[in-house]
C-alpha cells in the first residue's frame, strides 16, 4: 500500500501547503482520510482517479478537511461517476454535507446522482468494516462548531494507519496510534501549547507509550515549518508518498 499526503497544511494555508487530505491505496483499497478545502485540484494535480475512490473518512467538520466534499461529489456527477461512495464520519455527517452542499451549490444535496452515495456515522471505539479495511475512531478534542471529534485507527492490507486528527493531547491517542505501522500525528506548534491543537513536544512526551514504527507530522503551523530542517522527526510534505 501507498499513503500520499495530497494535503498537509493548516487551515490558513501555512507554507503554501493543501488543506488536510490523505489518499490510502493499495491492492483493494483506496480511500481518503479527510477531503479539505482544496483536495479536489491537488487531488487532479497529482494524477490521482477521484472517481476510483471509493471510502472517505472524515475527522469532523471544519473547511480545511471536510469542505472538499462538495467539490468532489459535484465532479463525480458532472463525470458521470458509476461506481458506489461511502462517506464516513462523525455523528450528524448527513446534516453538515447537506448543509455545506447547499451554501456552495444550491439544489445540489438534492440532485439525482448518477452513483450510490452512502453517508455513515461512526461511534468511537467502535470498529466498522468497510469490506476488507477496519476503521476504528477515537475521540478526540479539538474545539468550535466542527465535532464531534474524530481520530482514525485503520486497518488494512495487513497494515495499521492511525492519524490524530487536529487535536489538544488526550489519552485516547495512545490506543489510537500504538504499535501503528504510519502514526500520523499533528504537530501545530513545537512547544508552545495552542487550545485544541497538538504541539510537538506534548506528543513527544507520550510517544514510548505509543510506540509507532513510524511517524510523521503533520498540519504543521509558521513555527514547525521555520523548523523543519532540525525536526526530529519526519515531517509530511504535499506530495510526499509512504511504501507500507
Amino acid at each position: 500500500m501507498q499513503l500520499r499526503f495530497v494535503g498537509c497544511g493548516d487551515a490558513f494555508g501555512s507554507g503554501g501547503r493543501s488543506n488536510t487530505c490523505f489518499h490510502l491505496a493499495g491492492i483493494s483499497t483506496n480511500l481518503l482520510i479527510d477531503c479539505g478545502a482544496s483536495s479536489q485540484p491537488a487531488l487532479k494535480r497529482l494524477g490521482i482517479a477521484c472517481n476510483d475512490v471509493s471510502l472517505i473518512l472524515i475527522t469532523h467538520f471544519h473547511g480545511d478537511h471536510f469542505a472538499g466534499l462538495p467539490f468532489l461529489l459535484l465532479d463525480a456527477q458532472f463525470s458521470k461517476r458509476t461506481q458506489p461512495l461511502v462517506i464516513a464520519g462523525p455523528a450528524g455527517i448527513a446534516t453538515r454535507l447537506t448543509q455545506v452542499m447547499e451554501a456552495l451549490f444550491e439544489h445540489s444535496s438534492s440532485t439525482p446522482r448518477t452513483f450510490e452515495l452512502a453517508v455513515i456515522e461512526l461511534a468511537p471505539e467502535c470498529t466498522t468494516r468497510f469490506g476488507d479495511i477496519g476503521v476504528t475512531p477515537f475521540a478526540v478534542v479539538h474545539g468550535g462548531s466542527g465535532g464531534p471529534f474524530l481520530g482514525y485507527r485503520i486497518a488494512a492490507e495487513g497494515r495499521v494507519i492511525a492519524y490524530t486528527a487536529d487535536t489538544e493531547w488526550t489519552d485516547s491517542l495512545i490506543p489510537l496510534g500504538r504499535d501503528a505501522d504510519l502514526f500520523i500525528a499533528e504537530a501545530y506548534t513545537f512547544d508552545r501549547p495552542v487550545k485544541n491543537h497538538l504541539s510537538l513536544a506534548a506528543l513527544a512526551a507520550h510517544l514510548d507509550a505509543i510506540r509507532p514504527k513510524r511517524l510523521v507530522l503533520t498540519h504543521l503551523g509558521p513555527d514547525m515549518l521555520s523548523r523543519l530542517e532540525t525536526l526530529p522527526h519526519a515531517a509530511a510534505h504535499d506530495g510526499m508518498t509512504i511504501d507500507l
